[in-house]
């Protein structure tokens, strides 16, 4: 048995949901809500290793309640409140979509319901009838049967900045629009309208997680011991942390810290893109070069190791990844986040889009935006290897048979045989090149076949090849496509995720496409 690395350990399992992607009807004809969902499953239990699972659900609108937390018209600390007020008018926009499929919008301004006594939408929470519940409704600590502290240092409050004195918030802000329907309420009448509802799926926003979204008694801990299916929307949230503070990393990853807490011990997360088709919703401060991996091939275990790398992204590089995860189908939801993406990895296989979501990635490649590329990306949009005669791409799809020529500057004619794997090795013209920086020249195996790809287009540098005997071929390669920086390597098996230089190489290689410096430490050891 071959040992297992610490990257290895991080290798992510895939969850796989059942049915098409495609928005189904509810039995009263309503669209069900999709909702890709990330959570975090201790794999084997005790180990503290967590796997990253994707997985889409399909939640009955009517059934569905989004509860606004203590999104205040103000704090006692300048900072947060600037974020709560940057934030709101997205939050808008959601609930404003939510509300038209018929999600029940819940109002939680705690400490300033009174500001709404008089209501309708007050009322509608305190003439819910009481009904018995299995646990108290209250306050919900952390738990330590069930969690280990948050992953930051909240001890001073979290405030950055000067702090007011006393409670200046008076109501909701007033960029979140209170509509007919809606309800506006606080404490345990929340549970009981949601009964009176009959709402199984709660969808929590708000500020700030670390506290009060995890904490209230309408909040994840409650909602989660009460039954429900709970999940975080993830980029309509905030956190009060101090970066002065341990773990000593910017507020934004601090959130997102806090959000993984969440995914690995309470309930999954989801994105605002799921309802407005939009990218996800980020502060304009935070400043993480936003990286886009878009990945839905298990042919290599493509849909394991790359969320593994992106989550090595975030913590050692200061990275924004986003997985954009097929779920092993021919159908990539929130592709809509290329738009702000300053990178895109491709790692799928075969694949024939629907024509609106390849649209997307070609709308991205002719913007002149980076890519890097891996192993089966060369044969990424063409759904047959050989295409008889007659042939027709299936109704709904589209594919791009050009890509890899076109794109890539190469020409994938089949591979070598399984057993061989490819020796790699670095051509001495390039040994100073950026992407080489630390990348170690000597022997180095990988278990891979050797991909068939010469001869390259001209523009093509070649700075690696891979051999099996009696052949050699280019392994890694740059060019330019319509002004962006690309990429890429044949590498990217499962195994050469396990080999320190393969991960320096693919850390080298995001940052050079990206036009910034490339890390020291890239990748470094297990």
């Amino acid at each position: 048995m071959r040992p297992i690395s610490v990257f290895s350990m991080m290798i992510l399992t895939l969850t796989i949901a059942s049915g098409p992607l495609a928005v189904a009807a509810d039995t009263d004809g309503s669209q069900m809500l999709a909702l890709q969902m990330r959570s975090r499953v201790e794999e084997p239990a005790g180990s503290g290793q967590f796997n990253i699972v994707y997985k889409t659900v399909r939640w009955a609108p009517k059934k569905t309640a989004i509860i606004i937390c203590d999104m205040w018209d103000t704090l006692c600390c300048e900072i947060p409140a600037r974020r709560v007020a940057e934030m709101a008018p997205r939050m808008n926009e959601v609930i404003s979509e939510a509300r038209k499929r018929g999600v029940l919008i819940v109002h939680s301004p705690s400490g300033n319901v009174d500001f709404y006594k008089d209501t309708p939408q007050r009322k509608l929470c305190q003439q819910a009838p009481k009904v018995e519940s299995k646990v108290p409704l209250k306050w919900c600590y952390l738990d330590p049967k069930r969690e280990p502290p948050l992953p930051i240092d909240d001890s001073d409050g979290g405030w950055q900045g000067p702090r007011l004195p006393g409670r200046p918030q008076t109501r909701q802000h007033e960029a979140i629009k209170i509509e007919e329907g809606d309800a506006v309420g606080a404490g345990p009448d929340v549970y009981y309208l949601i009964q009176q509802r009959g709402i199984e799926n709660v969808i929590l926003m708000g500020v700030h997680t670390n506290m009060c979204v995890l904490g209230r008694p309408f909040g994840i801990r409650q909602m989660v011991y009460l039954g429900d299916n709970v999940a975080l929307m993830r980029d309509m949230t905030d956190s009060l942390y101090n970066p002065k503070k341990k773990p000593h990393v910017s507020h934004f990853r601090g959130t997102a810290l806090v959000v993984e807490h969440i995914e690995k011990y309470w309930c999954p997360t989801i994105t605002s893109t799921a309802l407005l088709g939009r990218p996800a919703f980020r502060f304009k401060e935070d400043r993480r070069p936003h990286v886009a991996i878009i990945v839905s091939d298990d042919h290599y275990h493509a849909d394991k190791t790359l969320p593994a790398f992106a989550q090595m992204l975030r913590e050692r590089y200061g990275c924004y990844a986003t997985v954009l995860h097929g779920e092993g189908r021919a159908d990539i939801p929130h592709l809509e986040e290329l738009e702000a993406a300053d990178l895109m990895i491709l790692y799928v296989r075969r694949l024939g889009l629907p024509k609106e979501q390849l649209g997307r990635i070609r709308k991205y490649l002719a913007s002149g935006k980076p890519l890097v590329a891996l192993r089966t990306a060369n044969h990424a949009f063409a759904i047959r290897y050989k295409v008889p005669k007659g042939y027709k791409t299936p109704e709904g799809r589209a594919e791009w048979r050009e890509f890899d020529a076109e794109v890539l500057g190469g020409n994938y004619h089949g591979h070598g045989p399984n057993p061989l794997g490819t020796d790699v090795a670095v051509l001495p013209d390039a040994a100073d090149h950026p992407l080489l920086a630390g990348v170690e020249p000597g022997k180095w195996h990988s278990t891979g076949s050797l991909y068939f790809v010469s001869p390259l287009k001209k523009d093509c540098r070649v700075l690696m090849t891979g051999s099996i005997p009696e052949q050699t071929e280019p392994l890694t390669w740059t060019r330019t496509y319509k002004g962006g920086l690309v990429f890429c390597t044949m590498l990217g098996h499962r195994d050469d995720f396990d080999a320190p230089q393969f991960r320096r190489l693919l850390v080298n290689g995001i940052f050079w496409a990206m036009d910034r410096p490339v890390p020291k430490d890239a990748a470094g050891g297990s």
